[in-house]
């Protein structure tokens, strides 16, 4: 049980994660039909008091604006159509993405000519850091497309096939001056918090005491519902687990006893005859059952926990990234959930028990005694 609840929350802990690390908790957007897209087809101005009074919001750890534009990759006689995400020099990738190379140079007076892709287009366009890259914006209306060369500064790579298959960083200035637009205007902002579970209540309060309509807020649940709508099934999963698991512990230590008290039979019998109450020797029977259910529950905690440090130290298991967007099985323990198994399942173990242990009633020392 406790390795399964590890396995469970430590998948949905990672790819919950990856998702933050790159889209952070919380976007500021133009309120939209389609919440799911992260295109927004007007800017927004930039305001820096805005800016100012979300950052000293307790739980925020960042505020950055961004502006998202799609595009088409041209190198080594490959086209690759991406969407770029203008970021400015605020923007870094968290230590949980594996980044190849660096970051963006943003020092450059106009915009930087530098751009970070992910290691699934590298791959597929043959590409390495420092190579020279054409990137073509197709304007509206079918007018002729826009060209610009930038370079490889560096390669990410986050895990998960949505973002990595389909999004490129750049620089903010960049996609302004594509977008025809003014140095003040972007798509929204990012923001990201120290605690995930918080983001629906800053989303909320970020939308009552700052921002004004057309504006709002919109969570990653909102953005991806799918991803965590899936994530909330693997709960479900964990539950049928466990309790399949309960039920089989259950049942065995239930026969164990069962077998234990007919293989007593003639010490039963001896016991009733010599005056021992029955509450009495259900006790008997039930102190060992719970000695024989502790001693495993003390072995299985030795083992489950084992196991989970040494797969967070080594991560011999492996998993096929392309299929699970991690390459390791991750695992993840909060400090009561194997304490709330381990008293759970004693009581549980003890009162199904008690079951078995009633059968002792019905043994009569007249007849066990009879036989040698």
């Amino acid at each position: 049980m406790i390795v399964a609840l590890a396995f469970v929350s430590g998948f949905k802990y990672e790819v919950r994660e990856k998702l933050f690390s790159f889209w952070g908790h919380i976007h500021i957007e133009p309120r939209s039909i389609n919440n799911s897209s992260i295109i927004t087809p007007d800017p927004i101005l930039r305001d820096t008091k805005l800016e100012r009074q979300i950052k000293n919001t307790q739980h925020i750890t960042a505020v950055v604006p961004i502006a998202i534009r799609p595009a088409i990759i041209n190198a080594n006689q490959i086209m690759e159509g991406i969407s770029l995400k203008g970021v400015t020099a605020d923007y870094h990738l968290p230590k949980n993405v594996d980044v190849s190379g660096r970051e963006i140079d943003f020092n450059d007076t106009t915009y930087s000519k530098e751009i970070m892709i992910s290691e699934a287009t590298a791959k597929k366009m043959l590409l390495k850091r420092g190579d020279n890259v054409q990137i073509c914006f197709v304007e509206p209306g079918g007018g002729s497309p826009r060209i610009r060369k930038v370079s490889v500064a560096g390669i990410y790579h986050t895990g998960m096939e949505e973002i990595d298959k389909s999004y490129a960083l750049c620089d903010l200035r960049l996609l302004q001056r594509i977008n025809n637009w003014q140095p003040d205007e972007i798509n929204g902002y990012q923001i990201t918090v120290d605690d995930e579970r918080l983001a629906d209540t800053l989303s909320w309060q970020i939308f009552n005491n700052y921002i004004q309509p057309p504006l709002t807020t919109y969570t990653m649940m909102d953005i991806f519902p799918n991803i965590f709508d899936w994530l909330n099934l693997q709960d479900v999963n964990a539950e049928v687990i466990i309790a399949i698991m309960a039920i089989v512990a259950v049942i065995n230590l239930a026969v164990a006893l069962l077998i234990l008290i007919v293989e007593q039979m003639r010490m039963i019998g001896i016991l009733k005859a010599q005056g021992i109450s029955r509450s009495g020797l259900q006790k008997i029977f039930l102190y060992h059952a719970a000695l024989i259910s502790g001693i495993g529950v003390i072995a299985g905690n030795v083992i489950a926990l084992g196991l989970y440090f040494l797969q967070k130290q080594t991560g011999f298991l492996k998993l096929t990234e392309e299929m699970y967007s991690m390459k390791h099985v991750p695992v993840r323990l909060i400090w009561w959930q194997p304490v709330l198994i381990d008293i759970v399942t004693i009581l549980l173990c003890i009162l199904c028990m008690w079951l078995p242990s009633l059968y002792i009633r019905r043994i009569q020392p007249a007849k066990v005694l009879q036989f040698k």
